[in-house]
């Protein structure tokens, strides 16, 4: 029992620390670069929020509740992430991600789901026949959580370096990173099949 746990929790982090699906890691990094360590409350009720949104497109996916244009999905992944990049870039050094903070949350969650029903396919196999779903998705989002938690300190500490050691503004590193994220995103909606 204790083994499939960590199996399972493992699996959750690993979708998320996947080098070669790595839509999940600028995502996150788009979400926090704007937050400095002071804020890490609030990244990481941001980043709980995108793992309940993420889980619960999963719950409705693994109860045959839900089905999704997988192609749609795989278009609309990257979209969620320019779309918190460009906020970044217009609105660095303003302030913004302190206001309007229900409109983040709700943005946030709905951008979980969104990412959840991308995995939604594999997630239904990995669960096949299982009579223990609801445990399942448990682990799995703990798995997820973990490894999103890794990734959010990870560019807070980056973030912390940056604007002290080598004295860039925060205005400035949102940009940057924001920036290169937009780069990164841009070919992979480009590429995909729903434009085919």
């Amino acid at each position: 029992m204790l083994e499939n746990f960590w199996f399972n929790v493992e699996y959750g982090m690993n979708h998320v620390l996947n080098i070669n699906a790595y839509d999940h890691v600028l995502f996150l990094i788009a979400l926090t670069v704007p937050y400095i360590f002071k804020d890490w409350k609030r990244v990481l009720i941001l980043v709980s929020t995108f793992t309940l949104g993420h889980t619960l497109s999963l719950v409705l996916a693994a109860y045959d509740i839900v089905r999704i244009d997988g192609q749609l999905i795989e278009f609309l992944i990257p979209v969620t992430i320019l779309v918190v990049a460009l906020f970044n870039v217009l609105t660095a050094g303003k302030g913004a991600q302190k206001e309007r903070i229900g409109v983040l949350f709700l943005s946030t969650l709905f951008f979980g789901l969104i990412h959840g029903l991308g995995f939604a396919r594999e997630f239904h196999m990995l669960a096949g026949k299982t009579d223990n779903k609801f445990f399942l998705l448990i682990e799995f989002a703990l798995g997820i959580e973990i490894s999103q938690v890794i990734i959010v300190f990870t560019v807070l500490f980056l973030g912390f370096l940056a604007q002290t050691l080598f004295r860039l503004s925060k205005r400035d590193w949102i940009m940057v990173i924001s920036a290169i994220v937009v780069g990164l995103v841009i070919p992979m909606i480009l590429k995909s099949d729903f434009l085919a």
